[in-house]
């Protein structure tokens, strides 16, 4: 009943005068909450959806809202209201393919119109390089299983001396129109043809090359260019290296996942370097050279007298390279460890306590003298 139901700008959390992109915000954020599919066998979470979908069915379009606005929810009580009213699935196909893009992977690409060009699937593949590569750049190279047209049949998938025929069940459109109930209402989808899978043709006699597919898959070879900069994680795109496009589409992109090997003893943050060296305790005090390691090679940075352990050290443009400009680079950090001797000689130890006994205000006068032996110890 139409008292029963709650208003529909309630039920989106939007106000009377919400704008169509607030209304569809606002839907595309229940629709995920509340999804069956993220909710499964939760009845209450189906209704919500089932609500939220209805309301949203009203509100975006504009002639149902005006409706609405002036007689509420009377406007639909004789015209297949309370919830079985039918609505075209294809006029909310952009918002659909949005939250149901976001839900499953956000890889979803758009659906063609008929059965026009359209653009081959991507690839991915991965290469593991160096730190020192990562740092420079470096060349690779990938053996890939990648597809070329087909030279018998000139990538038509039938047989030489016959031709593909349209399809009848899509006369050709590649797309054929459902119609279902849903839990939402009676629903229209627009689906790929099931007997040519959404080519508009069909192959009678295949070739025997290729079995129909008019592409035949061989192994190849593929230089890659990993530019200096490049951090773990990061995609290197090689432009028509994927898989080919259907109707004369372009072929996909080839994306090429780059995962750096981790460095004994650089650590990299953004485009700086960080590390430790080791700062000889005598160095320390008495100040001098000290060598330290980079990726350009070792380097002598002098320290101060009395320099102290987790001292921090910069050399400027001696860290990683910029993408857009290699030649301009970040900073290393080094940070300083004083190190002190774990085995010494009698001669060492002794003259490290003649130095203790100077920091201390000790002379050899105040030194403990050795006592002299009765006679009878004598």
């Amino acid at each position: 009943m139409a008292e029963s139901k709650r208003d529909y700008y309630e039920v989106l959390g939007v106000n009377k005068g919400a704008s169509d992109d607030e209304i569809k915000k606002a839907y595309r954020q229940l629709a995920k909450k509340y999804h069956p599919d993220m909710n499964p066998g939760n009845k209450e979470a189906e209704a919500k959806f089932k609500e939220a979908s209805e309301a949203y069915a009203i509100l975006s379009d504009p002639d149902k809202k005006r409706q609405y606005d002036q007689f509420g929810h009377a406007a639909f009580e004789q015209g297949g209201g309370g919830g079985g009213f039918e609505f075209d699935m294809g006029s909310m196909g952009d918002i659909f393919g949005d939250i149901f893009g976001d839900l499953f992977g956000g890889g979803r690409s758009r659906q063609r119109s008929g059965n026009g060009p359209m653009k081959g699937a991507n690839l991915r593949t991965g290469i593991r390089i160096t730190f020192e590569e990562a740092v420079f750049g470096t060349e690779k190279e990938l053996e890939l299983n990648l597809k070329d047209p087909c030279e018998k049949c000139h990538a038509t998938g039938a047989k030489p001396g016959t031709s593909p025929e349209t399809c009848k069940k899509c006369n050709g459109a590649g797309q054929v129109t459902v119609t279902q109930q849903s839990l939402f209402g009676m629903v229209r989808q627009v689906r790929p043809c099931p007997d040519c899978n959404g080519s508009g043709k069909i192959i009678r006699d295949k070739c025997p090359d290729c079995y129909g597919s008019g592409y035949i898959t061989k192994k190849k070879k593929i230089q890659v260019s990993i530019p200096a900069g490049i951090d773990d994680g990061q995609s290197i795109r090689i432009r028509d290296k994927g898989e080919p496009g259907i109707n004369g589409g372009d072929r996909g992109d080839l994306l090429v996942e780059v995962t750096v090997s981790q460095h004994p003893i650089f650590q990299r943050e953004g485009f700086d370097i960080y590390s430790s060296a080791p700062l000889p305790f005598t160095t320390a005090a008495l100040g001098g050279d000290v060598r330290i390691s980079t990726v350009d090679g070792d380097v002598l940075y002098e320290v101060k007298p009395g320099t102290q352990t987790d001292t921090k050290v910069r050399l400027r443009g001696k860290g990683v390279p910029s993408l857009r400009n290699k030649q301009v680079r970040g900073d290393h950090y080094v940070n300083l460890i004083v190190q002190v001797p774990q085995k010494l000689t009698s001669e060492q130890k002794e003259l490290i306590k003649k130095l203790d006994d100077l920091f201390k205000g000790k002379t050899e006068e105040d030194a403990p003298k050795e006592k002299k032996k009765s006679f009878f110890k004598k």
